[in-house]
Order: C-alpha cells, then structure tokens, then sequence
C-alpha cells in the first residue's frame, strides 16, 4: 500500500518519504523484542540518523502501463498451462502433437482430434472453450500493450533499436519512468541487478555473480531483446557489432 499511501499523504500536503525496506528491516533487526511501539521508534531512529536509501516512488502513468503488462502476462501464462495440460492429456490415449504448434491455431489443431473421441470430448472440450476465451482476452491485451507503445514517443524511439519491440520497450519506459533519478547512466544497471556483486575485506576481493537486484521482469526483457538482437535480427547496428 506504500505507492497509495505515498500519493495520498503528498496530496494531503504532508512530506513523505519512502524508505528501502531492507535498510529498514536491518536496522530493527537489532532490536531484541519486537512489538509496533519499538518498530516506531526505531524507524524513527533511522530516519532522524539519516541512514536510510529514499525510494523513488513511479507515477501513476507507470504503474497503469505495468499493470497492463502484467495482466498480458499472466493471460499469456495461463494459456500456455491449458495448452500443456491438453498435451499431457492427449499422450494418455495415445495421441502426440508436434512439438510447436502456433497458439493462435491450437484451438483449430487439437479440437477435431478431441470431438472424434467421445472420452475426450466429455473431458476437454470445456478445457479447449476457457482456452478460447482467454486466448481472445491474451490478444486484445496485447493490442492495448502494441497501442500504448505505438503513441509513446521515448517506445518509438526504442524500438529503432534492433530486437527491441513494443513489450521489451513498453517494460523499460514504466520501470525507469523518470530518467533525471538517475545521476548517472551506469546506475540503471546496477538498479536492475546488471552489474556483479562484489565482496571486499581485507586482502579479499571477491567480484561475484550479477546481483540481480530490482525488477526480474525488466531484466529478463532486456535479456530477450539482446537475445533477439544477436540472434534474430538481420539488419546490422552498431551495437549488435
């Protein structure tokens, strides 16, 4: 509740801040007994200490695009569950279906192979009719998430980049949403979780793995984007060189 919070406290005329929860949790952490009148004093503590990370809190606008983008998600995720369990289903009577077949054609593929048989007709045709429904609910999301990109200037502007498409530059633009947060274009890396983690003591000096720290959504968008760049594209660019 700290995104509806946050605006109806500074729309009341309060000043608010947001802190980084970890922060925060570290810091009580200490405390031996925990109960709401110590928690309130120690975030209280924290604050007057001022050793605490502010978080930025997205606008409205931001939060709207990605909550289209997580709905297409999980649409999309639910389709591909009812796709599978019809293909599990289908190797119990002896039937196998091709490895890929086209979800926008799945329904015509697999439905005259279930009407023929009476066990199955009884069992997934209304498995097969909810597939339908959310099918045509996956692809009007998808429209609406094609259309908020297609009349945003900064996703046009990314998507000129080869491999980069409505979804991958739809998932940035939300995430960063305000550039100027940013002191430097080297931290948007390192604020999804892109850049190694690193642990130094003494004569140690271990760099790690990435830490992927913030959104995996954004992260993984990214990653199919270069992954559609380097292996996909045909056009050349700069970076893909």
């Amino acid at each position: 509740m700290s995104q509806h919070l946050y605006f109806g406290l500074r729309a009341a005329g309060f000043d608010v801040v947001c802190m980084e929860a970890r922060q925060v949790n570290a810091a009580l952490s200490a405390m031996r007994n925990k109960t709401d009148k110590t928690d309130a004093r120690g975030i209280a503590q924290v604050l007057r200490s001022g050793w605490f990370s502010e978080v930025f809190i997205k606008s409205r606008e931001a939060h709207a695009l990605r909550a289209l983008l997580s709905s297409r998600k999980a649409i999309q995720k639910k389709c591909i569950d009812l796709a599978n369990e019809v293909r599990g289903l289908f190797r119990v009577f002896g039937l196998r279906l091709p490895s890929r077949v086209d979800q926008g054609s799945f329904d015509e593929r697999v439905r005259p192979l279930v009407e023929a048989d009476s066990d199955l007709s009884h069992a997934l045709l209304p498995l097969l009719d909810a597939r339908v429904v959310l099918y045509k609910t996956y692809r009007e999301l998808d429209r609406r998430v094609k259309q908020a990109a297609s009349h945003d200037e900064i996703c046009l502007r990314f998507m000129a980049i080869p491999g980069v498409g409505p979804i991958a530059a739809l998932t940035f633009r939300a995430a960063v949403d305000d550039p100027a947060r940013f002191t430097s274009s080297r931290t948007v890396a390192a604020h999804f979780g892109l850049t190694p983690r690193r642990y130094q003591s003494g004569e140690m000096d271990n760099p790690g793995r990435i830490s992927k720290a913030g959104d995996r959504d954004v992260r993984s968008t990214l990653y199919a984007a270069a992954n559609a760049m380097m292996m996909r594209s045909v056009a050349s660019s700069a970076i893909k060189s």
